[in-house]
């Protein structure tokens, strides 16, 4: 299906007023005209990780609302919603009948017990020093089977190893394959246009590899994914923070991506006033993506710089960052390619990322409405939101530094910022100008500047950031052919 080219919005079912019809309210209110989809994070009942370890697929958490609800805001909205594809929650069904039957389980089929991946079920230490962690020590975890008392250990991606929220899915065994078709069309019959395959890159594990995104294997099982959710109307957005040139393989193989490149290299371009290593990037990167600055987790930093930023630059920008108040998820200790630098992602809201400068943060979103693909717009970034750190100390989760959920009240005070109303006239620009249907280009110019064009047949625009000042404006035609300036 052709996806719609305007900005999306990025929210958790309750950021936005409570749930989900304060959503929809807040969207034909104070927010209207300036989203042509919406990527509602998990509304389903979970165990943990604010959605992401799903129990089930076929409920809305009734704190959020129902799926008339859901379907509403889909008739409205091109409506992105999540798979977490890799995982599925301890306490969903189908785990919860493991735990009781272990291999006499009907459902037994759908995990990934170790004698799947090594013939004696022992992991060769080699093959476990290769792979890429998102934990200390192992990605494994051993549960007592109530019916025989018997261990099993099995592949646990995500979350501490004696008490994984996060059960891991064998998506080559043939019932997770029925599962998935399954869970596929029951979104789909919820008017969802678009299913972000939340950690796509770890679902294939192999001996003697890192275990992540895996090829060829990952284009296979992609691909017979991708066949199913086309046939039905749906259109998949892998989620792989990985190297660049991985997203453009992907993107080779005509998936839509994700450039999360362009969030860190946003800022180090504005620190640095320097536009070299963006123009590079922009010239290169592939044209059916999806851009972002700032999302539920942080700005990425490694691996997804590595091989466009040198890693001590990206650190400098790190540590500027940290002094306005970030904090940092870390690379495990074997995936650091770089020795004495770690960053993962940073913790921040991108505004406090650019110190409350309204003209930078201004400028640094220009930058993501030209560049090419489909901009998504994080909720507290559309309100220009402060770092919440009272929420970290109440919650000791670093990311909710960037997850403050607001009320109807303090909605209506933030859009009559002036930082706000900046931002949503040029949202609205970017999705009513027809220059962005044509071709993508970078102007020739001085390090200390950016320019960036869209033409369409008589239709254009160009943007012009000063790096140095940060001023910027856009030159376009308005609806008579006539040029106009206008100052972002």
């Amino acid at each position: 299906m052709s996806l719609c080219n305007q900005a999306q919005l990025i929210t958790y079912p309750d950021s936005l007023g409570g749930d989900l019809r304060a959503l929809a309210d807040v969207l034909e209110g104070p927010l209207s005209g300036l989203f042509g989809g919406i990527h509602i994070l998990p509304f389903y009942p979970s165990s943990g990780d604010r959605g992401f370890a799903p129990i089930t697929y076929k409920e809305v958490a009734p704190q959020f609302g129902d799926w008339d609800d859901i379907r509403r805001l889909g008739e409205r909205y091109q409506l992105t919603a999540d798979l977490m594809v890799n995982h599925i929650s301890k306490h969903s069904p189908y785990f919860q009948d493991f735990l009781r039957r272990g291999r006499r389980s009907e459902t037994a089929e759908l995990f990934i017990t170790l004698d799947k991946i090594w013939r004696d079920g022992n992991p060769d230490p080699a093959d476990v020093a290769r792979i890429f962690l998102r934990r200390p020590q192992d990605p494994f975890s051993e549960f007592v089977i109530e019916e025989t008392g018997a261990t099993e250990r099995l592949w646990t991606t995500f979350g501490p190893r004696d008490n994984s929220e996060q059960i891991d899915l064998d998506v080559n065994a043939p019932r997770t394959r029925q599962l998935l078709m399954d869970l596929l069309r029951h979104l789909r019959a919820q008017s969802i246009s678009i299913v972000r395959l939340d950690a796509a890159g770890f679902v294939i594990k192999k001996p003697g590899t890192n275990c992540f995104f895996v090829e060829p294997e990952i284009y296979g099982f992609l691909a017979w994914l991708r066949s199913y959710a086309e046939g039905i109307g749906l259109t998949l957005l892998p989620e792989v923070h990985a190297q660049a040139q991985i997203q453009a393989r992907l993107a080779a193989h005509q998936y839509w991506v994700y450039n999360f490149v362009l969030p860190f290299l946003v800022l180090h371009t504005l620190f640095n006033r320097s536009s070299h290593i963006l123009q590079q990037h922009l010239r290169m990167c592939p044209q059916q993506q999806f851009t972002m600055l700032d999302c539920h987790d942080g700005i990425p930093v490694q691996p997804d710089l590595d091989g466009i930023l040198e890693a001590s630059e990206a650190q400098v920008t790190v540590e500027r960052l940290l002094k306005r108040g970030a904090n940092l998820s870390h690379l495990m200790e074997a995936d650091i390619t770089h020795p004495g630098f770690d960053a993962h992602q940073v913790n921040i809201t991108y505004y406090s990322a650019l110190d409350a400068d309204d003209d930078a943060y201004l400028a640094a979103r220009a930058i993501q409405c030209f560049a090419p693909g489909i901009p998504q717009i994080y909720y507290v970034g559309l309100l220009a939101g402060e770092n919440d750190s009272a929420a970290v100390t109440a919650t000791a989760e670093r990311r909710a530094i960037n997850r403050h959920n607001y009320s109807r009240e303090e909605i209506e005070r933030a859009v009559q910022r002036p930082v706000v109303q900046r931002l949503m006239a040029l949202l609205r620009f970017r999705n009513t100008h027809p220059a962005f249907g044509g071709r993508f280009s970078v102007l020739p110019g001085s390090e200390g500047e950016l320019r960036l064009a869209w033409h369409n047949a008589s239709a254009t625009c160009e943007l012009q950031v000063n790096l140095v000042t940060t001023e910027t404006t856009i030159h376009h035609t308005d609806k008579t052919g006539r040029f106009r300036v206008t100052r972002v």
